[in-house]
């Protein structure tokens, strides 16, 4: 029988928690700066309000071309960009604060770009129109959602376990979405709803990934109690390893698949799903675990005094 992961495999991870912490660090510091740097994450039409028009020509259509087309339009802040890695496809938007963008504006974007490629493959393939009023209203419920989440399932495990457990958790996930929006907006990754429902799915998956470690320290706990706690969440950790790669790694070829083959519309939520669920899997190993074990050493250290 293949194994991944051999049955007597014994890694010192609490050992390699000083360089993990180090390198969460650096990632989280880098996502803040590149945040800083540019105002914040890259809002969508979603979180923003305007006009996006998706629109595909023919592979010999520069964008160059497409932008002349609709210079004149929209007081020249029409925003044109090639659609991921779709050949021929372009993404058109246009932040306006104006509550009837869905009226002028788009008819004679529409308009003039079928008079320049009516003969040369055009095709109108969506068109998304937010108001400003309503695209503020879901930015602000976007990231309470996110925050909301995470401090529920720290809380969660803190009542489930122990508080320590839930302190753990509550970092190990603070941690899984600063590192998942910092490499957002590293790889300028369009920040909109989908992205919203990824990162939730991503705090979900992380807190059962953290509530398998947690369990089998807390097992151990009670069936070995005469060994130190740095061996306790060592064996704990190697003793769940199988089935967290396991896991995570048959998740992680969906999600793949789905970046690579899924096309564009659904890159940004693939995107960020193998980041989080990475960071998910990380976190669980290298952040709420020896958060666990300081804590307990601490206690041991305080009462010997």
């Amino acid at each position: 029988m293949l194994q991944i992961v051999k049955p007597d495999i014994n890694i010192d991870f609490i050992r390699l928690r000083r360089g993990a912490f180090i390198l969460s660090g650096i990632v989280i510091v880098a996502g803040l700066i590149s945040l800083i740097a540019k105002g914040g994450p890259a809002y969508g039409i979603d979180f923003t309000g305007g006009l996006m028009l998706h629109v595909g020509v023919e592979e010999s259509v520069e964008i160059t071309e497409i932008r002349e087309s609709v210079s004149g339009l929209a007081g020249g802040e029409i925003s044109v960009q090639e659609f991921e890695s779709e050949e021929g496809e372009y993404l058109l938007r246009v932040p306006t604060p104006d509550e009837q963008v869905g009226g002028g504006i788009a008819a004679s974007i529409k308009g003039a770009l079928a008079e320049s490629f009516g003969d040369r493959g055009y095709e109108e393939k969506r068109t998304e129109i937010v108001g400003p009023r309503v695209g503020e209203e879901l930015r602000r419920r976007g990231i309470l959602s996110v925050l909301f989440a995470t401090l529920a399932m720290g809380a969660y495990i803190a009542i489930r376990f122990q508080l320590r457990f839930g302190i753990g958790a509550g970092l190990a996930l603070l941690h899984d979405v600063l590192a998942t929006v910092g490499a957002l907006s590293l790889m300028n990754v369009e920040f909109d709803l989908s992205v919203v429902a990824a990162l939730l799915t991503v705090v979900g998956y992380s807190v059962n990934d953290t509530v398998v470690v947690s369990d089998r320290i807390r097992e151990n706990m009670h069936l070995l109690r005469k060994t130190d706690t740095t061996t306790l969440v060592n064996r704990s950790i190697n003793e769940t390893l199988s089935r967290t790669l396991l896991t995570t790694g048959t998740s992680l070829l969906v999600l793949f698949a789905l970046f690579f083959l899924g096309g564009g519309v659904i890159h940004g939520f693939a995107f960020t799903l193998i980041i989080g669920l990475t960071a998910g899997t990380y976190s669980s190993i290298f952040i709420a675990a020896p958060i666990v074990e300081i804590w307990n050493r601490g206690q041991i250290e305080e009462f010997e005094k």
